[in-house]
């Protein structure tokens, strides 16, 4: 792990922007710093000097040699697991927890209230500030799961913070999505138990990662029941990115025209929401789809869709388009200018915005 994506991670863990960083460094030591250095630090454009790395030691409670020694950063977790961080952390959970407990915790109109909030803000917040916010979540609301109806809350909180982790580690993001589709299954109502296996089905299936577990959730999803909803379209959205990245170019195609099908029914009016497919990420899903099976036409058509409805409060997701567009130039044969282009759109991005599905995705365009 490289020295910037040390300091992004340590700065995330502590739930900090590039700029209360710089601002935590110039508080302690009278300096000047910018918040554009930290970024260009993460983004390894500038490495700090012996100064700079014996501040980031101090105000980021980490071992000075996580930044100084390459081999302390490749076992850079398990490091973070021994600092001041994650006692502070697992404090202050405990104490919410305990406190929840105690007082009874927020009612079920208020946990769908804290649900709607978060589905608007993880469409521009970065995957480090939901971990830590939704993880604290978890904690107050497993406190309360003697009332039933808060295993439905419980389990999209879980989809939620299942997508804070890379799909492509194998294990946790995969663990998540589990435990999630089993709280649903105790809410016992099936739109939930829908919705929550076809958020996952189509995280996994975008980020191209863990397909197996991505097609089984999205097969439980269409068994749970084919009414048109939000969730049956994320799960067939899901299972044709899932074909389309093994080839399948004939189920990719026939799984598209479904899920077209089912949005005429149930798209949504709602534009800034993860909880909401309207028409223009319908067409961000189908933009990635038909560029992964080298459909350059309908691709194109799809990005214009989407740009077109955008709201510009988003730009993450203008990168996404962006991306998708590099993706087209490597499956054309330009593999050189189809990743000079899809690096240039995620420099373009503040690097605080970047998600961890947009690095997958980067790094799609990069395989030879």
């Amino acid at each position: 792990m490289d020295l910037g994506e040390v300091i992004r991670q340590l700065r995330l863990a502590r739930g900090w922007s590039q700029g209360r960083l710089a601002t935590a460094i110039n508080e302690r030591y009278g300096t000047t710093l910018a918040r554009e250095y930290v970024s260009n630090w993460e983004c390894g454009k500038v490495t700090p000097r012996d100064f700079y790395l014996r501040a980031l030691s101090a105000v980021l409670d980490a071992p000075l040699a996580t930044f100084e020694d390459d081999v302390k950063r490749r076992t850079f977790l398990t490091d973070v697991a021994g600092t001041a961080i994650a006692p502070v952390i697992a404090s202050d959970l405990l104490s919410d927890g305990f406190a929840a407990r105690l007082r009874g915790g927020p009612s079920v109109d208020e946990w769908e209230g804290k649900l709607a909030t978060y589905g608007t803000e993880y469409m521009s917040m970065g995957a480090g500030d939901i971990q830590r916010r939704v993880s604290r979540e978890l904690v107050i609301v497993q406190q309360q799961l003697e009332d039933t109806r808060l295993w439905s809350v419980a389990s999209r909180l879980m989809t939620l913070y299942a997508k804070t982790f890379p799909g492509s580690d194998g294990s946790k993001a995969v663990h998540w999505y589990r435990m999630a589709a089993q709280a649903a299954d105790q809410a016992g109502d099936d739109e939930v138990r829908v919705w929550v296996r076809g958020r996952a089905a189509i995280a996994l299936g975008y980020e191209g990662a863990s397909l197996g577990f991505a097609d089984v959730l999205a097969d439980q999803a269409l068994a749970l029941s084919d009414a048109p909803s939000l969730g049956l379209l994320n799960a067939v959205y899901g299972r044709a990115h899932a074909a389309a990245l093994r080839g399948d170019r004939a189920t990719a195609l026939s799984l598209d025209l479904q899920g077209r099908r089912i949005f005429d029914t149930v798209g949504s009016h709602e534009q800034t929401s993860d909880h909401a497919v309207p028409w223009w990420r319908l067409n961000v899903f189908r933009s990635l789809l038909l560029a992964r099976l080298g459909d350059e036409k309908g691709a194109v058509e799809a990005q214009e869709q989407a740009r077109r409805d955008l709201p510009s409060e988003l730009p993450r997701f203008a990168t996404h388009l962006e991306l998708h567009r590099g993706l087209m130039l490597v499956r054309a044969g330009d593999r050189e200018g189809g990743v000079a282009y899809a690096r240039a759109a995620m420099d373009a991005l503040p690097s605080e915005k970047h998600s961890l599905t947009l690095r997958m995705l980067m790094e799609e365009i990069k395989k030879p």
